[in-house]
């Protein structure tokens, strides 16, 4: 099933956040102008029997995945149009110990990367390093990939928030619920760059409280991997698929301990894309179950 999403899907997955004494989307017509495509693919095989991920099941869904967002039929296509044979290629990943990024993820990035014609030399996977990571100094193209998950500072971590390491100073933005998190995207070592935005819906974490906190209750496996080129609506989808899951398990319309507002000043303050589920083109692909949007 695919196509933008509905009025009903946009009443049971929207973010919700009261700013300047309104919604974060208001009204009741979709508004015109530009939209954007955020791909959901699902697999409910993706886990082995032991718990591991399926290598080859989450290289399929990469690339059934990157292969409806540009609409080619090829994946070394597919991948071409966010890296070219002389770029320098940084994979900036999360190592969060609780909810790192997989490695099979990180492992089917870099082997598209490399079929789409990089050399191995010119490709780098980094998190906490890339200030000082000569191959992400240099980079040209940037693919940006982290699991979703609840978070004490700015109320969800998504690929935002995932660009925090390029700053010599996080603690900067941690103000007002990090309300001004899309500010760094504008530094010369990110601006530009973010070709690509893959959050890992495989196994995200919807409720936690205070700064550290992780809890196996609220982990679940939904199997999914959201996929696009504007990591604003990438996160507010994901945020959609988050706050439905909140709903289902406790009854309620329960906040979040931080109100995420960064997603939607980060289209209405910084202009740096859509976060307005209205004006998202939402294409799903495989499973159905459960699939909360």
């Amino acid at each position: 099933m695919s196509g933008p999403v509905t009025r009903r899907d946009f009443m049971k997955g929207t973010i919700g956040v009261a700013i300047a004494g309104g919604t974060a989307f208001g009204g009741l017509q979709a508004p015109s102008g530009k939209t954007t495509r955020v791909v959901l693919v699902r697999n409910d095989r993706v886990w082995l029997a032991g718990g591991a991920l399926d290598p080859a099941v989450v290289q399929g869904m990469l690339d059934e995945a990157v292969m409806k967002l540009t609409g080619e039929g090829d994946v070394r296509a597919a991948f071409r149009h966010f890296v070219k044979s002389d770029d320098v290629v940084g994979v900036k990943s999360n190592v969060w110990r609780m909810l790192p990024t997989p490695r099979e993820l990180e492992n089917a990035i870099l082997a598209r990367v490399r079929q789409a014609g990089v050399p191995a030399e010119r490709i780098g996977v980094d998190d906490r390093g890339v200030l000082g990571n000569p191959l992400f100094r240099n980079a040209t193209a940037i693919i940006n990939v982290r699991p979703m998950r609840t978070h004490y500072w700015s109320g969800v971590g998504g690929c935002l928030k995932n660009m925090i390491t390029f700053t010599p100073r996080p603690s900067d933005y941690h103000g007002d619920s990090c309300a001004d998190m899309a500010s760094f995207w504008k530094l010369p070592l990110v601006a530009g760059k973010v070709k690509l935005n893959i959050l890992s819906m495989l196994n995200p974490l919807f409720h936690g409280r205070g700064p550290h906190h992780f809890d196996q209750r609220y982990v679940w496996r939904y199997n999914g991997l959201l996929v696009g080129t504007d990591p604003v609506a990438v996160d507010a989808v994901g945020l959609a698929i988050i706050q439905a899951k909140r709903r289902s398990f406790f009854g309620d319309e329960r906040a979040l301990q931080t109100p995420p507002k960064h997603i939607e000043l980060a289209d209405r303050r910084h202009g740096l894309g859509i976060a307005d589920l209205r004006r998202i083109e939402l294409i799903r692909l495989g499973s159905s179950t459960d699939i909360l949007i």
